[in-house]
């Protein structure tokens, strides 16, 4: 006998959700995550050589070949 419908578990449709929602939030978070750590080393290598450079600046002039 054939029914129009299936009788399905709730607790088995919230299984079928949750790989797509745990890979979907997961590869969320881990992407903010890689973009935060990228950006602070960028920014922490952008301040080292500012400071490296401030001192430098002063010192060397285009005419002067060191």
């Amino acid at each position: 006998m054939v029914f129009p419908f299936q009788v399905v578990d709730p607790m088995l449709l919230s299984m079928e959700w949750f790989p797509v929602v745990f890979l979907t939030l997961k590869v969320l978070i881990l992407g903010v995550g890689m973009f935060f750590a990228i950006k602070w080393h960028y920014d922490k290598g952008k301040k080292a050589r500012a400071a490296a450079g401030k001192g430098t600046q002063e010192r060397h002039t285009p005419d002067s070949r060191g």
